[in-house]
């Protein structure tokens, strides 16, 4: 039942710092949240979370996946593509989109990635070399992901940098602002008459890209339009560009502090999966996500109206003792990680998971095979978003191998 006995607010920069403690207390006293002065509910327990993941049909999407107020409304699959979309919607749209962003094209991607990384670990390995510190996040991480999707999509190289900071403008919260602040819009804005441009160069001039992938996609005689396919570059910036940043930031930061955890991965640089795995159960990128309940439902003894916002607490769901033993302990060695929600459950799985996934393999195994050690130095700085978790700022010693 709802009780008082705990509170959450996704706009808590408290929360943002350690979210783990509210969710616990959500999980024993209050599964069925209902935050009056936001207008939100919340579901902690992942049996709950995978129930609502999987029927669509009562918790909708399509007003949107995100509580801030200007995301949300019949407006938001304009930026949020399918992601803001139910079916049948949703699935005849993200076919279309299938045939263009391909695991194919994607594993396609492996030497691009690669040689990204190569560019920019080298650059920071150089650093080290030098006695520099070397700030993970955006000195590495927060290139690494915006790039390989400017590759994918076809962006010019000298495009990339300002389309990072876009990328990373239209994410930051401020705190006790509850709604997308001005300089987000603003970011958001030029992203998309950016990609408005390249979608009419493609059209003019096809390459062989995602963008021209898009654009000649079909299905059935249903082929996208330039917004469809606008909204759907615009979520890969926000949904595979900063959840890839924050995995990677967030995977050296808690191996450093679990040094059991890194003496392991130095040791076996296979278990990099496994790091990798863990990481997105322990402290995954993507927190929550919204639905809006097209009926009225009845979770956990709670009578939830029709037209209410309720989150997914997925970070809490990954924490659930009913699910994962220990899931307060940072262990590779679980062995399974069945039950993980970083990617969510059911028709609306996510689509980069495989990207995301490839990228954290090759450039995880890129830093063990060219360091002796690492460390945090200190001065760290979260991110404050109403649903991403991870650094702005990631500070560390980097130890190179005499030969990298």
């Amino acid at each position: 039942m709802t009780t008082q006995a705990a509170f959450f607010s996704p706009y808590d920069y408290a929360f943002h710092e350690d979210p783990y403690p509210v969710y616990e207390s959500l999980r024993a006293n209050a599964p069925v949240f209902h935050n009056s002065e936001l207008g939100l509910w919340a579901l902690s327990r992942h049996a709950d979370i995978a129930e609502a993941f999987r029927d669509d049909s009562t918790f909708s999407a399509a007003l949107g996946v995100s509580p801030d107020p200007a995301a949300y409304g019949k407006h938001a699959y304009k930026t949020m593509s399918f992601l803001a979309m139910d079916d049948p919607r949703h699935n005849q749209l993200r076919r279309l989109v299938n045939k263009g962003f391909t695991p194919r094209r994607v594993t396609g991607l492996s030497e691009q990635i690669t040689a990204l990384t190569e560019r920019y670990w080298g650059e920071c390995l150089d650093r080290a070399r030098a006695g520099e510190v070397v700030d993970f996040i955006a000195d590495f991480a927060g290139k690494l992901p915006m790039d390989v999707i400017s590759e994918l999509m076809g962006v010019p190289e000298e495009d990339r940098t300002r389309l990072r900071a876009l990328a990373d403008e239209v994410m930051h919260r401020d705190e006790d602002v509850f709604d997308v602040p001005e300089t987000a819009m603003t970011a958001s804005l030029e992203l998309i008459v950016y990609y408005q441009g390249l979608v009419a160069e493609r059209r003019a001039e096809p390459k062989d890209d995602l963008t021209s992938a898009l654009i000649a996609a079909e299905v059935d005689g249903d082929k996208l339009s330039d917004d469809e396919i606008i909204s759907f570059l615009f979520l890969m910036v926000i949904a595979g560009n900063e959840t890839t940043t924050k995995l990677l930031g967030n995977a050296l930061y808690w191996a450093d502090r679990n040094p059991d955890v890194k003496a392991k991965v130095f040791a076996d640089p296979d278990r990099v999966e496994d790091w990798v795995n863990e990481t997105l159960r322990f402290d995954t990128s993507s927190q929550m996500v919204l639905r809006t309940t097209s009926s009225e439902v009845e979770v956990a003894g709670e009578r939830i109206p029709e037209g209410e916002k309720v989150l997914l607490l997925i970070g809490s769901a990954n924490r659930d003792a009913e699910v994962f033993d220990r899931p307060a302990e940072y262990d590779i060695d679980r062995g399974s990680w069945d039950g993980l929600m970083s990617f969510g459950v059911g028709t609306h799985f996510c689509l980069g998971a495989h990207m995301a996934r490839l990228e954290a393999h090759i450039s995880l195994r890129a830093i063990l095979s060219t360091l002796e050690d690492f460390s945090l130095d200190g001065g760290e700085v979260r991110v404050h978003s109403s649903n991403v978790r991870g650094f702005s700022s990631l500070p560390m010693r980097l130890v190179p191998k005499m030969e990298a």
